[in-house]
């Protein structure tokens, strides 16, 4: 038997109301803010759960719903939800197979299809989370008043608060969010994974593509492609397919920088002063 005792009580209740229950609870790798775990159940089935015992208000109920909007607008598989409270996420469990042939490609153009879908507003029906930092979603009409107010001088001004920027740096984040029609070509808003760096990227068993932990909202598509170029694990195959489905503005690589920005402006409040020079870099590119 595993350790009931670890496990979420509010899904235990929910497990036993089915006439289940865990036969062997193992840790998983990769849950650097959440326990994570892989169940086997009384009826030879298998669920991931990943549990905050302190988690802030709406984290696993906005990956809930990220994960659901994913499924529902496109053709990028999600794992399904299975439960979800204040405390944990419990998901249907995905043994990994190897990449298929053509993996990247096949990525590329789903990622495609997805950003082809438009919306009339900027933002979310609520807040979702990006690593531990709430993403404030409120509907904006103007993408650029959007990416100015809710993440660009949101998260410079809490980094501000935390001694990680100047006052000078602060100003200069304002200008250059002046500066965003002059930089960025007017796009309308699509779904977002909004976190797709290459680890949140798996395979299912028949080693297709399946996309985890979004932070999902209705943005510009070019900011999702600028988190591939972050940490890198992109092939070149994979731009080449989205642009097959979906054309890119002149230029969109010399901006990648510039919508990371947000990225690693999050990373500096919730990792340090490590990511500082990145930031300032940016700011001295592009204000």
């Amino acid at each position: 038997m595993g350790r009931d005792s670890a496990i979420d009580a509010g899904f235990l209740q929910f497990l036993s109301g089915l006439g289940l229950e865990i036969i062997q609870s193992r840790s998983t790798a990769g849950g650097c803010i959440a326990d994570s775990r892989r169940l086997e159940l009384s009826d030879g089935s298998q669920l991931f759960i990943k549990q905050l015992t302190h988690a802030e208000s709406g984290l696993f109920q906005a990956e809930a719903l990220g994960l659901k909007a994913l499924a529902q607008e496109g053709s990028i598989k999600t794992p399904d939800v299975v439960f979800q409270n204040e405390q944990c996420l419990v998901l249907e469990f995905l043994d990994a197979a190897p990449k298929l042939k053509g993996f990247d490609e096949m990525l590329g153009r789903q990622l495609a299809e997805l950003h082809s879908i438009t919306r009339d507003y900027f933002g979310f029906a609520g807040d979702t989370f990006c690593g531990l930092t709430r993403q404030p979603n409120k509907p904006c009409s103007n993408g650029f008043q959007f990416y100015t107010e809710q993440r660009f001088l949101y998260l410079a001004r809490r980094c501000h608060q935390q001694g990680y920027l100047t006052v000078n740096d602060f100003q200069s984040i304002e200008q250059l969010c002046h500066k965003l029609p002059e930089l960025i070509p007017q796009q309308p808003p699509v779904l977002l994974h909004g976190d797709l760096w290459n680890g949140n990227v798996h395979t299912d068993d028949k080693g297709t593509p399946v996309l985890i932990d979004p932070a999902v909202y209705f943005g510009w598509g070019e900011a999702d492609l600028a988190m591939t170029k972050l940490f890198g694990g992109f092939s070149s195959g994979f731009y080449s397919a989205y642009q097959d489905v979906l054309s890119l503005e002149p230029g969109w690589e010399n901006r990648m920088a510039l919508y990371n920005l947000w990225h690693l402006l999050n990373h500096l409040l919730l990792f340090g002063k490590s990511y500082l020079a990145d930031v300032k870099q940016v700011i001295q590119k592009y204000a």
